[in-house]
């Protein structure tokens, strides 16, 4: 086991830690790297650097507030060579799981919208047809409403007229009966006076006159004088 302190080289020390894993240690042989965190992308990056060599990272711990510590095993360039083509295979499998995912994802985004689209298509068309149904009714209930007002009217109009008719009958009559019964009292007082005329006129008997008759005589006789 190897242990190297790479903290002077700062952020700086990928380039030296590949020439020690390259000659510093033997294959299986275990090193210790010694770095500065700095900003923490550091602690990341070295990660990524030893998977990327091929090597064995087989720790990442924090050595102290401003210092990490890597463990690596050195591996040898068969192993290396077979852990990069299966990281390869693993990394083309996760691709074509990543584009069968995504289009798994883009199809059933797809369809979701498609039915989002028919859904609020046939919501939007309902709606209209509620609309179109509520004017109609509307409408119809206006145009009742309207026919009705109409036919009352014209029946108030027609009742009116009638009773007006009635009465003016009633009036021409009540006149053309009085203009008659006029006539005909002229006529009678003309008929009567025509005759008047026709029959000549009776004189009146004379009255006697009564005979006068002579006063009576008052009686010479003395009252008999009260006792």
């Amino acid at each position: 086991m190897q242990r190297y302190d790479l903290r002077h080289l700062h952020d700086d020390f990928y380039d030296r830690m590949g020439e020690l894993l390259a000659s510093g240690l033997k294959v299986n042989e275990v090193g210790i790297f010694l770095f500065e965190v700095g900003d923490f992308s550091s602690i990341q990056k070295s990660a990524d650097f030893i998977r990327e060599s091929g090597h064995e990272l087989m720790n990442s711990v924090k050595f102290n507030e401003v210092d990490w510590t890597i463990v690596v095993k050195k591996l040898d360039e068969k192993t290396i060579a077979e852990k990069k083509e299966a990281a390869a295979k693993a990394a083309a499998l996760a691709e074509e799981n990543r584009i069968e995912a995504e289009k798994i994802a883009a199809e059933k985004a797809e369809a979701k919208a498609k039915a989002d689209a028919e859904k609020a298509a046939a919501e939007a068309k309902a709606k209209e047809e509620a609309e179109k149904a509520a004017a109609e009714a509307k409408a119809k209930e206006e145009a009742e409403k309207a026919a009705a007002e109409a036919k009352a009217k014209e029946e108030a109009e027609k009742a009116a007229a009638e009773a007006k008719a009635k009465e003016e009958a009633e009036k021409a009559a009540a006149e053309a009966k009085a203009k008659e019964e006029a006539e005909k009292a002229a006529a009678e007082a003309k008929a009567k006076e025509e005759q008047a005329k026709k029959v000549p006129a009776k004189k009146a008997p004379m009255k006697k006159a009564p005979a006068k008759k002579a006063p009576a005589k008052k009686s010479t006789a003395s009252k008999p004088k009260a006792k």
